[in-house]
């Protein structure tokens, strides 16, 4: 069950643990490469204080971004500030982000994100956690995907499994982790494609994450997924 209020304090407490973790590195070490293909420390951490910013406008009514090209340039532009300033934009966006998500309001509406996608204001709390710990692996800096609370992971999953349920590109999937819990995912036609692991690996290879080790499925090879 969404619980944005108890989603905004999963949120407070990740981003604390992030910005700790983080207040460790230099600015040599911001500059330096993340997890991410062609991204800086400096970028996840843009990206981190941006996003922040574009889920305000989502809950006051305004568009997530003005367009792609404005998004990736904001995150360009701000990529190679110093630890002191990064650290900085991402503690105050995020407290204002929280501040604005506390304003009493219909958590039923749906709200419009990017790229045509909409959702219930009320998980927007949660996709936010969704950045924090995800990108906080992504830094590099000491969190793994291993590191992740279970509620953080089943929820994922669950988030995962439903956004590329029906997808054109995703042959039909099974998703089971030890202890039988298991997700149905995918397209409709044809045989279901069994993927078993770790519930933290099972996350990582659908959030993109990783390379799949620890996951098995017939013939060896995992399917190809489609980017986020």
């Amino acid at each position: 069950m969404i619980d944005p209020v108890r989603d905004l304090a999963s949120v407070r407490e990740a981003t604390e643990l992030l910005l700790t973790a983080a207040a460790g590195l230099d600015n040599a070490a911001v500059a330096g490469p993340s997890r991410l293909p062609g991204w800086s420390r400096g970028h996840v951490l843009a990206h981190l204080a941006r996003n922040a910013d574009a889920l305000v406008n989502v809950l006051e009514g305004r568009p997530m971004y003005v367009d792609a090209a404005s998004r990736d340039a904001d995150i360009a532009r701000d990529a190679h500030r110093p630890l002191d300033a990064q650290l900085r934009d991402v503690r105050d966006t995020d407290a204002r982000f929280r501040r604005t998500a506390d304003v009493p309001a219909d958590w039923t509406r749906t709200v419009a994100l990017r790229n045509g996608v909409t959702d219930s204001a009320s998980r927007l709390p949660f996709r936010r956690w969704v950045e924090i710990e995800l990108h906080h692996v992504d830094l590099d800096i000491g969190r793994e995907l291993d590191d992740l609370s279970e509620e953080f992971v089943t929820r994922e999953i669950d988030f995962l499994a439903e956004r590329f349920s029906g997808h054109p590109d995703v042959p039909p999937l099974t998703l089971t982790a030890p202890g039988g819990r298991t997700w149905t995912s995918g397209g409709r036609n044809g045989d279901p494609r069994t993927v078993t692991g770790p519930a933290s690996g099972l996350m990582g290879w659908l959030a993109g994450r990783g390379d799949g080790a620890g996951l098995e499925s017939p013939g060896g090879l995992l399917p190809v997924l489609p980017p986020l």
